[in-house]
């Protein structure tokens, strides 16, 4: 890809699944990774692994100041941010009406506020310099709904408003602003979700692919659209599903 090699790039999430492969996959292309997740062992493990420069950073995305003094840390020590992948995620499969205020502010703390917060601290940056790439992980959930994914659906569909918002507000600052929409994937919280496969084994009956993804089926798409090959995409939302889901 275009342009990424020597770009600082802040992944949240990085430690492992869809963020640990897209973390790889943007090191291969020459950017500097700051990896931010709450399992600060795992993200300096996986900043080691990749090389080229890459930090891990322990953090929770839901402590707005704590971002801000990471993003800071990330400026001090990497280099001026060029590149935002809010990956970040957090579920727990339950219908509407068993759940509890309790679980819906755990799920919107991590996947709506998270993001929010992040790209807050990341964007103020990009805005004074006049350019940027954001591209959001979140989730056909919420383009489509989920069954027993109620606040997480409304989540990530909020945070594919919250990208075509900044998208409109920032296109003529030169940022360009993304969502990327995986389908059902197999990591280890979806198999927290299926320890018996059954929900496995019936998605892959239903994806035109017949199979789940896997998190090495995403970052290509997350590079590209961090690239200069994508400088004149702003505002969308692809999905990455293996065909379970079409639109357009």
């Amino acid at each position: 890809m275009r342009g990424l090699k020597d770009k600082v790039v802040v992944l949240t999430g990085g430690a492992g699944g869809i963020g640990r492969a897209t973390a790889g996959r943007l090191a291969e292309e020459g950017a500097r990774v700051a990896i931010l997740d709450l399992n600060g062992e795992g993200a300096a493990t996986a900043a080691a692994e990749i090389g080229n420069g890459a930090i891990g950073i322990g953090l929770d995305i839901s402590d707005q100041q704590a971002v801000i003094a990471a993003v800071a840390r990330v400026e001090a020590e990497v280099g001026p941010i060029s590149g935002l992948v809010n990956n970040a995620g957090w579920d727990k499969m339950m219908p509407f009406l068993k759940s509890d205020a309790e679980l819906w502010r755990r799920i919107v703390d991590v996947n709506l506020f998270g993001p929010v917060n992040v790209t807050h601290a990341v964007l103020t940056l990009m805005a004074e310099r006049g350019e940027g790439r954001i591209v959001s992980i979140a989730s056909d959930a919420g383009r489509v709904g989920s069954s027993a994914e109620a606040v997480y659906s409304y989540c990530k569909g909020g945070v594919i408003a919250f990208m075509k918002t900044l998208a409109r507000e920032h296109a003529r600052q030169g940022i360009n602003c993304n969502s990327v929409c995986p389908g059902p994937t197999d990591t280890q919280l979806f198999r927290d979700f299926d320890p018996g496969g059954k929900l496995a084994a019936a998605l892959e009956r239903a994806v035109p692919m017949r199979r789940v993804g896997k998190p090495e089926d995403y970052p290509g798409m997350v590079a590209f659209l961090l690239s200069d090959d994508a400088a004149f995409i702003t505002g969308q939302v692809i999905s990455v599903s293996g065909g379970l889901t079409m639109s357009g």
